[in-house]
């Protein structure tokens, strides 16, 4: 993949989560912290939290998986692949809203 591309869609990346995250807060009695660097991005939510690299994920729960950004736009988690705002989207909900 391209070096522009990729950075692209990693910043597009951080920024959905960050949206999503922000959005899903407004319901919940906690926020989110996006930080974001060249090769990872870490959404914390209370003692939670999920790390992305640009071939995995994983979480403060011990659970790991494959991740990558497609140069389609979709995000491939293990085996399933869906649009890049709809797995976000998923994930920010997931992280904000289980206690």
């Amino acid at each position: 993949m391209d070096a522009r591309l990729r950075t692209e869609l990693w910043t597009s990346w951080a920024s959905l989560l960050r949206s999503y995250a922000a959005a899903h807060g407004l319901n919940s009695r906690h926020h989110a912290v996006v930080e974001v660097g060249p090769d990872e991005i870490t959404v914390r939510v209370a003692s939670r939290w999920m790390r992305f690299t640009h071939d995995l994920v994983e979480d403060s729960e011990g659970n790991r998986s494959t991740f990558s950004l497609e140069e389609d736009g979709t995000v491939k988690l293990k085996e399933h692949t869906q649009e890049m705002d709809l797995a976000a989207e998923e994930l920010a909900r997931e992280m904000m809203h289980s206690e």
